[in-house]
């Protein structure tokens, strides 16, 4: 299985969330690019030494995120993720650009030498906090054949969170799954309703019975209720390796050490 081959192992890989400071143009943004990327890769280095598994960067700074991103956006992620690549070599690194920028994701992680992109929108219309978010499989599919892409995964978010499925209320999560299955997602992604909301275990069991492609767990995972969702597998933590549980603060290595020796507990 490629995922098996890009994390070494099937079952709970630790995935740690690289939130990169606001980016030019943005409401929040005001940073030099150069300071953005110096911050990023402090971020990547310290999970990097706790022995993380993997790492997703992600512009969550970027409030309020829109539709319709500007090149500045995908350049600067560009220069953010080729940095953090090059301090950590061996670890794979996939990335998203809010919201739904999944083809200039694809675009940056080709360039720069990333491993996946976690992707919005990929089966079923829905309502998120940005807009109406209608499917992308097809096209951004044909896109990474386009450019040579291949080699980089799509994960594939499911009923995301800060949405309104109201659109697919008849179709079940475990429909939706087969259906991202069917247009060849390399992984679904499963979330709470919200950043830092924990996904339902019934929901996770479910897929899980559905499909036969890797189930990741996106959000809401703590060192409390992580033992719930090793049979995962991926975990992808941001808000809880930060400082006060909050995603808006730096990441905090002790609350990471803590996590991985537990993780690494459980797996024994």
């Amino acid at each position: 299985m490629k995922f098996l081959q890009l994390f070494g192992r099937l079952k709970s890989a630790i995935i740690g969330m690289v939130h990169v400071r606001a980016l030019p143009g943005s409401p929040g943004g005001g940073l030099p690019v150069a300071q953005i990327v110096e911050e990023a890769c402090k971020e990547a280095e310290i999970y990097r030494k706790a022995g993380i598994d993997g790492l997703i960067v992600e512009n969550m700074h970027d409030i309020p995120y829109t539709l319709n991103i500007g090149p500045e956006v995908t350049a600067s992620m560009a220069a953010v993720c080729a940095a953090v690549r090059q301090i950590c070599p061996n670890l794979p690194i996939g990335v998203q650009i809010l919201a739904c920028a999944n083809q200039q994701a694809l675009a940056v992680a080709h360039a720069v030498g990333l491993d996946f992109i976690r992707a919005e929108g990929f089966v079923f219309s829905h309502v998120a906090d940005e807009g109406m978010v209608n499917a992308c499989a097809g096209d951004l599919l044909r896109y990474r054949k386009a450019i040579g892409a291949e080699r980089v995964q799509i994960f594939t978010d499911i009923k995301k969170k800060h949405s309104s499925h109201a659109l697919t209320a008849d179709v079940p999560i475990s429909e939706t799954a087969k259906a991202a299955e069917f247009f060849l997602s390399d992984g679904l992604i499963l979330t709470g309703v919200a950043t830092g909301h924990e996904a339902d275990h019934r929901e996770l069991q479910e897929v899980q019975r559905s499909v036969r492609i890797p189930v990741l767990i996106g959000s809401g995972v703590t060192v409390d209720n992580v033992k719930t969702y090793m049979d995962a597998n991926g975990l992808i933590i941001g808000s809880y390796f930060k400082d006060g549980g909050d995603w808006r603060n730096a990441v905090n290595y002790d609350k990471v050490m803590a996590f991985m020796d537990k993780v690494n507990e459980l797996r024994t």
